[in-house]
C-alpha cells in the first residue's frame, strides 16, 4: 500500500501537514547531528532510528512518533545551539500533530 492509499492516522488533525513538518525538522535536527561537535551516543542511536523509519517495511515507528516521543531532548538540543528557528518548527509540531 503507498502513500496515497494509506489512511490519515491522525485524522483529528485534518488540514495540518504533520508528514511534512515532521519531514522538514528531521532535516534540521541532521543539520545539527551531522556536526561531529554537537553529535553524542544519544544522537547517533536517533539517527539509527530515523534511518528504519524511513523504511515502511523495518519501522516500528514512523519519524513523526519519533519526533513526537522525543520533542524533549530535540528541544534541548535546539535550546543549547541557540537554533530559535528550529525550536519554533518544533514547538507547531508539538501544538499542531503531537
Amino acid at each position: 500500500m503507498d502513500s496515497i492509499d494509506a489512511p490519515d492516522r491522525y485524522v483529528s488533525f485534518k488540514g495540518i501537514d504533520c508528514e511534512g513538518n515532521s519531514r522538514r525538522i528531521i532535516d534540521w535536527l541532521y543539520m545539527h547531528i551531522d556536526d561531529p561537535a554537537k553529535t553524542n551516543a544519544f544522537w547517533e542511536r536517533f539517527r539509527a532510528k530515523l534511518a528504519v523509519a524511513e523504511d515502511p517495511l523495518k519501522r516500528q515507528a514512523d519519524g513523526l512518533c519519533l519526533l513526537c516521543s522525543n520533542i524533549y531532548y530535540i528541544a534541548d538540543l535546539f535550546e543549547e545551539h541557540d537554533d530559535e528557528e528550529g525550536l519554533a518548527m518544533l514547538r507547531r509540531l508539538e501544538d499542531e500533530c503531537c
